[in-house]
């Protein structure tokens, strides 16, 4: 008997730090990427204060163990800014993890959002939008405010024939989100920008959001 699991890693962490086994429920192994290898430690840290989080917040994803890289050849210094003093490996991802132990990845920290202090992530709107019925894709993105320091811009692609209207979006979110989690911004796209590999390129659709809101003047 076989089965498909999750496994969280990255290139200096090879193979992982978090897994799932194909004996554990569907629901694990579906919407979450498991539980702490052995002899891996893992933790959630607020990336502003880098104190540990209590589980159910965002956080960045940090691990250390046997698997961590001892650094990237000749550089010293991006490797001081990956690994701190402590042997911690920074990750960069934004996860949340739940009382069994096990983590869900919720975004990137170079994509959170910081409106006025609250901080937004762009994942955890995007999953909203995409139950309204006429969203087809969606991404969001943070733009500068002078009065927030950031506002929150949703991007989105209808799908054929919808009629949806920035309106019907807005008021979807006022009765359903946190007032700081609508978005200040809402633009129909019929595409993204994306990269050979086919990752979307949220840098440029910043760049480009700016111009088009005059917020560049």
């Amino acid at each position: 008997m076989t089965g498909i699991v999750s496994v969280y890693g990255q290139t200096e962490s090879s193979p992982g730090s978090t897994m799932s086994a194909w004996t554990d429920d569907l629901m694990l192994r579906t919407e979450t990427v498991g539980y702490a290898f052995p002899h891996v430690q893992c933790k959630v840290i607020d990336p502003e204060t880098g104190e540990e989080v209590p589980d159910g917040v965002n956080g960045e994803f940090c691990s250390r163990g046997y698997n961590t890289m001892k650094g990237y050849y000749k550089m010293p210094e991006a490797t001081a800014e990956t690994i701190d003093a402590d042997g911690w490996l920074h990750s960069g991802d934004l996860v949340c993890r739940d009382a069994d132990g096990c983590y869900r990845v919720t975004g990137r920290l170079k994509d959170m959002i910081i409106r006025g202090g609250e901080n937004l992530y762009p994942k955890e709107i995007e999953e909203f939008l995409y139950t309204y019925p006429d969203v087809k894709d969606v991404q969001v993105i943070g733009v500068p405010d002078k009065k927030y320091g950031e506002e929150a811009m949703a991007c989105i692609v209808l799908h054929d024939g919808s009629t949806a209207t920035e309106e019907d979006i807005r008021q979807f979110c006022i009765e359903r989100l946190a007032r700081h989690k609508v978005p200040r911004y809402i633009s129909f796209v019929d595409s993204f920008p994306m990269n050979a590999a086919g990752k979307i390129l949220k840098y440029k659709m910043r760049e480009d959001a700016v111009k088009m809101l005059g917020l560049d003047k």
